[in-house]
């Protein structure tokens, strides 16, 4: 008997086989302005490689089969290993092999003079496929110059750290082709505030790694458990201390690193965190003992650019999706992207992410320049919590406007415009890591104590002087609140306002006039209201689709 009742009609067809850096205008337009002699031929690979169906198969697979906790062998004996479906590794080692962890370190990539340009790019693409596997390649990004502080640990470790080779095992570092490195900071009673910890280094002697210490506490937020090394806090009699804490030791002996839980989290489920003990670990010191906290900020500024990248990436996908999608779907007669609302409301979007893609590229940039340019070493202190605290901040609004384009069908978990809803799951988590929007205003605070925030920040707009009054205006007032150092209740709206300004300076150098007239008159000029989709009917709305549209 024929149970069908009817056809299957008006069902979009998946985004898949699409180039990602080719479909992505304003990233290659962001790209000619701050690294123009960079040659795209990578990121066109790459980008290609990245929108498949395959990969997007791993992406799926990886955050439905998430990762096991393995504590003990059958036998009783502690393991502490975590247990990844293949679909993990197939995307951890097409990371590693793009160079997203320690390669821009290496020498040949800091000759190009481009190198953390060209990393963030690949970063951004990399995460419109999959985010949360991203998390050991970004500590690893950060981790790899801290570890300069102790030469003789780096001078071991450093080739593997650098290489594009992804080896799983967990095995003596030098029997490795490529390692990944962790950090732990945060334990149960202190969050953020890291000089509340109370994890103890004592002394055990030194050896060709330097001092060494047993390290006994814990860590209630530690990532990517499965890592190689880690650079931990712990006190000792200075003070709080930087130290390197190696899964096998130098031996061959498992280290004392005993793995409590892995975390249960709204989304990054593809990627283990863990609560741990140390239970009498051996570590090393890197640094000067009691200068922890510095040291461990020192890789925060890395990380924290990973957010504004990752957010930026995960803004993009989604508006990719929404756009793909409203094209195919018809509804009242015509396709939803034809409805005005609809146009508005994904225009919108659409300045949302070419703003995050262009001021993430900005800070990257200081990255690449920051130690012979002082211009470009204030910039990077300045942009660094601004770009973490707004992007990051933009996220969760975003992917939740850019799910309601799809109705229902991104709602759900499955299919294609399943990935809607990993998106969504996602985003809270680039906001809240490595210090949540508080903490970003803060640190706001203390870089403009710490150097001519205001004179560089005027030379940061300068280029785009002229060329609309709102931001004129709003250019002429940052100069005396920056001086001012607005108090601690403010600083959020400090922040918010140099970003804006920021993006609108930037955007006047990349995009066309269309996508900066209407940044500036509803970002700026009040043509806004409190949500996506309230842009004046004046602006340009066919112009900022057909810059946006991914195929």
């Amino acid at each position: 008997m024929n149970i069908a009742t009817h056809e299957v009609f008006n069902q979009p067809e998946p985004l898949v086989d699409v180039n990602l850096f080719e479909a992505n205008r304003p990233l290659q337009d962001g790209l000619k302005f701050n690294a123009p002699a960079l040659d795209p031929a990578g990121l066109r690979a790459l980008g290609a490689v990245l929108g498949t169906g395959e990969m997007q198969t791993h992406a799926r697979l990886a955050n439905v089969h998430t990762p096991q906790l393995r504590s003990h062998d059958r036998f009783g004996r502690r393991i502490d290993e975590v247990e990844f479906h293949p679909s993990y590794h197939a995307l951890m080692r097409a990371a590693t092999e793009a160079g997203l962890h320690g390669t821009p370190f290496s020498d040949a990539e800091q000759a190009s003079g481009h190198a953390h340009v060209r990393r963030a790019a690949a970063f951004m693409l990399f995460t419109e496929l999959e985010p949360s596997v991203l998390c050991p390649i970004s500590m690893t990004y950060a981790v790899t110059p801290a570890l300069k502080d102790n030469p003789s640990i780096y001078r071991d470790w450093s080739a593997q750290l650098t290489s594009r080779a992804y080896d799983p095992r967990l095995v003596l570092w030098r029997d490795k082709a490529g390692v990944t490195m962790g950090m732990g900071m945060t334990e149960k009673q202190g969050g953020s505030d890291v000089r509340a910890n109370t994890t103890q280094a004592v002394p055990a002697g030194e050896d060709g790694w330097g001092r060494r210490y047993t390290v006994t506490g814990h860590k209630w937020f530690f990532s990517a458990p499965m890592c190689d090394a880690f650079l931990i806090l712990a006190q000792t009699a200075s003070g709080l201390s930087c130290l390197f804490l190696p899964r096998i030791l130098p031996d061959g002996m498992r280290n004392a690193l005993q793995i409590q839980r892995l975390k249960d989290k709204l989304g990054n489920k593809a990627n283990a965190s863990s609560e741990v003990e140390f239970a009498g670990a051996t570590a090393w010191l890197v640094g000067e003992e009691g200068r922890g906290v510095p040291q461990i900020l020192a890789m925060g500024t890395l990380t924290r650019l990973d957010c504004a990248l990752g957010t930026s990436g995960l803004m993009r996908q989604a508006l990719s999706l929404a756009l793909d999608h409203t094209r195919q779907r018809m509804a009242f007669g015509k396709p939803l992207i034809e409805q005005p609302l609809m146009r508005n409301v994904l225009a919108d979007l659409a300045l949302e992410s070419e703003a995050a893609t262009a001021l993430a590229l900005r800070l990257a940039r200081s990255f690449d320049r920051s130690i012979s340019d002082e211009h470009e070493r204030v910039i990077q202190r300045l942009l660094t919590p601004i770009a973490k605290f707004w992007i990051c901040k933009r996220g969760s609004a975003f992917a939740q406007e850019a799910m309601e384009c799809l109705g229902g069908n991104g709602y759900v978990e499955e299919g294609g415009e399943g990935i809607m809803a990993r998106i969504y799951r996602e985003m809270p988590v680039n906001s809240i890591w490595e210090g949540a929007g508080n903490i970003m205003a803060l640190d706001l605070l203390r870089a403009l104590r710490k150097a001519d925030a205001a004179a560089a920040l005027s030379q940061e707009l300068a280029p785009a002087r002229g060329m609309h009054p709102a931001l004129d205006q709003l250019a002429a007032s940052l100069p005396t609140r920056v001086e001012m150092m607005a108090t601690e209740i403010e600083a959020r709206r400090l922040a918010q306002d140099v970003a804006l300004a920021v993006q609108a300076a930037l955007l006047a150098q990349t995009a066309p006039a269309a996508v900066f007239s209407a940044f500036c008159e509803s970002r700026l000029a009040g043509q806004w209201g409190y949500s996506f989709g309230c842009l004046p009917s004046g602006t340009d709305f066919a112009a900022i689709l057909r810059r946006a549209q991914p195929r």
